[in-house]
Formats: C-alpha cells, structure tokens, sequence
C-alpha cells in the first residue's frame, strides 16, 4: 500500500469515529451488528448463497454473474435484503426494512461499489449498504445516516439518488474489502477456462463431477458448484464412494475430502485448507518417502500419505476415514 492510500484510509477511518460519536442511533446499529457476526463469516456466507440462488446452476448450468438477465440482476437487491434477515433474524422496519436494536434501518445492495441507490424515504434514516464483487471475491458493508448534501444531484425514473464519491468517506464500515472472511470464491468463474470447458464437455453428471475433482485440486470446492456441474437431484451422491466420484478417483491417488470433523484432519495434516460447511477439497496423494521428510504427512491405512508432487509415481489413494459430521 502507497503511504498515500495509508493517509487516506487513516482518515476515512477518523471521520467515521467522528460520525459514530455524533450519531448514537448509528453506533448502536454498528456494535449490534458487529456483535452477532465478528468476523463477516455470516454475512459473507449470505451474499454467497444469495448470488449462487440467481444463478441456479442445477437448473441453467450457469456459473457467471454475466449470464443473469437483466430483471434478475435487479431482483439481487431484494433477495440480499431477504436473506439477511432470514439470518439474522432481524425485525421489520416501521418505515424501512428492518429493525435492528430498535433503530429502523434500510437495506441497499449494489453490484458496484458506491452503486447504491438511495429512495427519498430515506433521508434521515440509517442504511446497511452492501456491495459484493464475484469477480475479485470480494466484498463490505457498512452504515451511513441518509443527508441530502451526501447525495449526487440529477433524479432517475424512481427519484432515487447515489451517494456522491467524496462523502463515502461517511460510511461506516462493518467490514472492509480485505478482512478476515473474503467472499467465497465461485470456483467455476476463476478456474482456468480450458480446464472448465474440459468439465462441461465431458458426458455425464457423474463424468462432468469426476473431471472437475481431477482439475481443481487443493481449492474448496462449494455444494453449489458441485450441484451446477452435476445438475442432477442426487448431486450429493455423485462424489460419494460407492460409485461416486471419491470411488472413481482412487485408482488414481485422489483423495475427496468432506466436511467431516476426520476429512477436515486428514486435510490440514496435508498442509491444505479444510473444506468448510458444504465444501470438497481433493487432492492427489502420495505414500511418503525418505524425500518427503519435511513434507506434511498423514496416516490413513495404517501408512504414511503426502501431497504428490508433479514427477510421483500414481499410488491408489487410501480409504479416507469414517465420517464424523463437523
């Protein structure tokens, strides 16, 4: 980061302080909402299963924000507002949409950092701004109390104005770009496109699953993604053993682990990220060797197994052990 930008943020960050002090109604907000989610792991879950929701990828196959139509781009706001109120349980508005901490407060979605659209009945009002990037995984959140002199001038068909660019600096954050829990990462968006189309070409459900584990190692691999390649009702099934995909790939030293409490073990001995709630992480394995020695290592089968390096020879994978839900 430039030592401008640093100045910057410093400063940005002092105004908000400021505003806090001066606005009880909108530090109550704040400190409410930062309690029950510290980390943003909720509401970035959220903005993730709200965008996959649009997709529809078990019905369309369609994994890129590009592909919605227009009248569902629009719907997105909506459903943000829907969804996070499912999860937080938070009450109805009198006059906005919900209720937090017994201050009315309106929800605002935007694809476009500082794209929100602000309606005249906000003035006064606190807003919760959202804005979630699926290309740079990306997102935030914050608050600001709705003033005329923040808002761009001009009127659109619905009189509804954007906050102008100078007075961003007002919004108090809940959660920056950068923080501890990005967006989840869309996998099929940012996996290399020769290896995506080698997944959509190949024939069957089961056949499109068995490919996808085979090109995307190492990486956490959504439910949502697995539904969008299979679209089959039985998803699930088709990456279990028994003729699943976690079957199909051991003769060729991959593993599939699960969101088990012994998968999410076997995962980080192997140096890797655990699968989360609903996610798959597979990788190709190896018995360790006298060259392995400063290698992560786990013992499945009674052996020791590492990640296989490019040059390793192919070993049938081990039986990963029994399920423990996480």
């Amino acid at each position: 980061m430039l030592p401008f930008e640093e100045d910057i943020r410093v400063a940005a960050r002092i105004s908000q302080e400021i505003l806090a002090e001066e606005d009880a109604e909108l530090r109550t907000v704040h400190e409410r909402i930062r309690a029950m989610d510290p980390s943003g792991q909720r509401f970035a879950s959220v903005l993730r299963n709200t965008i996959d929701q649009l997709l529809n990828g078990e019905a369309t196959g369609r994994y890129d924000w590009k592909q919605l139509f227009k009248t569902e781009k629009t719907h997105a706001g909506t459903l943000v507002e829907i969804n996070l109120q499912r999860e937080f349980e938070f009450e109805d508005g009198v006059d906005m949409d919900y209720r937090i901490a017994g201050i009315d407060v309106d929800c605002k979605y935007s694809q476009q950092f500082g794209g929100w659209m602000i309606p005249p009945e906000a003035l006064g009002h606190l807003c919760l701004l959202v804005w979630a990037d699926d290309y740079k995984n990306e997102w935030s959140a914050g608050l600001i109390r709705i003033r005329r002199h923040l808002l761009n001038g001009g009127n659109n068909r619905d009189l509804k104005l954007t906050i102008q660019a100078k007075h961003r600096d007002k919004i108090m954050l809940l959660w920056e770009r950068h923080e501890q829990h990005p967006l989840p990462e869309n996998v099929l968006l940012h996996m290399d496109p020769r290896d995506r189309e080698a997944v959509f070409a190949a024939g069957s459900g089961q056949q499109r699953l068995n490919e996808l584990f085979r090109r995307v190692q190492k990486r956490r691999i959504g439910r949502n993604v697995v539904r969008t390649v299979a679209q089959q009702k039985d998803y699930m099934k088709r990456v279990r053993g028994n003729g699943g995909a976690r079957s199909a790939l051991r003769p060729e030293g991959i593993l599939i682990m699960g969101d088990y409490d012994s998968h999410r073990t076997v995962a980080r001995e192997l140096g890797l990220t655990p699968p989360g709630e609903g996610e798959f992480v597979s990788v190709r394995v190896v018995r360790a060797q006298a060259r392995h020695a400063s290698a992560p290592q786990t013992i499945l089968d009674g052996e020791r197994w590492t990640v296989a390096e490019e040059g390793d020879p192919r070993d049938s994978a081990p039986q990963l052990p029994t399920h423990t839900k996480a």
